[in-house]
């Protein structure tokens, strides 16, 4: 009799073990899956929008072309009337022009972004590897250039080296126009599109290329404070807008990229429903194992008189105990998961395809917190089902035998 008491023990035991790891698994899961779809998605759009913009604004004719093709008058006026705009947190004017920058053993295709003093070179800071940006003055026209870690090493260039760039000459006919910059910068966004093609110098030099006068610009790029109200910010930026303008939003340029990483949480939306289900399934068939253990002790408090509901709130307090255990060991995995890869970044991508070197991570409190309590409450709900078998438990079928 006593051995298989004990034999009853082993099988409620493991029986509990297993569904206290699988909620620990699905949650863990679940973290992972947050946290590394949100790192993605916030890295790419981050690297996306810091060397884009995110709203465009240019001549309808540049919506189709890398390169800035008409120039538009940029006035204090029309700065303004984009200003007024209240989800609209600094902006800038940018020129483009494609070129070619020549060594003595190899050349490479280029397009050069021309910003004014008054560009936020912060927001490239952590994206420079070697060197410092480029000085730009009002009054001045400098030869500084800033250049990605990918373009210095297929030519060989080194931080101080000066280099040559050839420029097709805007009549059309004979030579192309030359410049000798200095480079001064080296960043590196791990984005393949950026860093094989973009380099930045001073839009004076581009104006000059193009013999526009110092107050026509190719473009202004301007950065939002609310990205959730992007497209709604475009939209009432464009109304504003002179009829020869047009204004983009980065999600609307870059639409594959965007619709790409947007995929992303229909994959966690799909995880969480499977590690859910996962997780009802085996602490119902824990819950119904320990009823049926526990047969004689139900029938006695109905002797003794306790209802139904209070039997079954202690059987659901028991599972949401055993699961409380699980959810812990989870959040453990799933945290430890998030910290280590944050501070190490053990776990490489190919940037090819991930425009990412190493899988970025984030997560809020919010959403820990969140996802653990939706866990507990859909689970502890769907608990009732199993526990239903306790009304049909009868005391005098149960207490007739020892």
């Amino acid at each position: 009799m006593q051995g298989q008491k004990q034999n009853k023990s082993t099988v409620s035991e493991r029986i509990i073990n297993i569904a206290t790891v699988a909620v620990a698994i699905g949650i863990a899961a679940i973290l992972i899956a947050i946290a590394t779809s949100e790192g993605l998605q916030r890295e790419i759009q981050k690297k996306t929008s810091v060397f884009n913009g995110h709203i465009l604004v240019t001549t309808f004719e540049n919506n189709e072309s890398q390169v800035s093709l008409l120039p538009f008058e940029d006035t204090p006026a029309l700065r303004s009337q984009i200003k007024e705009e209240k989800n609209v947190d600094r902006i800038h004017s940018i020129v483009l022009k494609a070129g070619m920058l020549k060594t003595k053993n190899d050349f490479e295709g280029f397009l050069l972004k021309g910003v004014s003093d008054d560009f936020d070179w912060s927001s490239l800071s952590s994206f420079l590897t070697q060197g410092t940006f480029p000085k730009l003055e009002k009054e001045s026209v400098t030869n500084e250039i800033l250049i990605s870690e990918t373009m210095a090493d297929r030519l060989g260039i080194r931080l101080g080296q000066k280099v040559d760039a050839y420029f097709q000459n805007e009549s059309g006919e004979g030579l192309p126009n030359r410049r000798r910059f200095t480079v001064v910068g080296i960043y590196f966004s791990g984005f393949p599109d950026i860093d094989q093609n973009l380099i930045y110098g001073d839009l004076g030099q581009v104006q000059r290329l193009n013999r526009w006068s110092s107050n026509q610009i190719g473009g202004y790029e301007l950065f939002v404070n609310d990205f959730q109200d992007l497209d709604p910010t475009a939209n009432r930026i464009y109304e504003r807008l002179p009829s020869e303008l047009n204004c983009s939003s980065i999600s609307e340029r870059f639409s594959g990229i965007f619709q790409w990483i947007a995929l992303f949480d229909f994959n966690v939306l799909i995880i969480l429903i499977v590690m859910l289900l996962v997780g009802i399934i085996n602490m119902a068939t824990a819950l119904l194992v320990l009823i049926l253990e526990r047969s004689r002790m139900i029938g006695l408090l109905k002797a003794l008189g306790a209802d139904n509901t209070l039997v079954q709130k202690i059987f659901l307090y028991n599972g949401t105990v055993i699961m409380s255990k699980g959810l812990f060991w989870g959040n453990l995995i799933g945290l430890g998961f998030y910290f280590s890869q944050q501070y190490w970044g053990w776990i490489q991508l190919d940037p090819e395809t991930y425009f990412v070197n190493q899988a970025p991570v984030y997560i809020s409190w919010f959403q820990v917190f969140f996802i653990n309590l939706f866990f507990l409450g859909i689970s502890s709900l769907f608990l009732w089902i199993p526990s239903k078998i306790i009304l049909r438990i009868s005391p005098s079928r149960v207490l007739r035998y020892r």
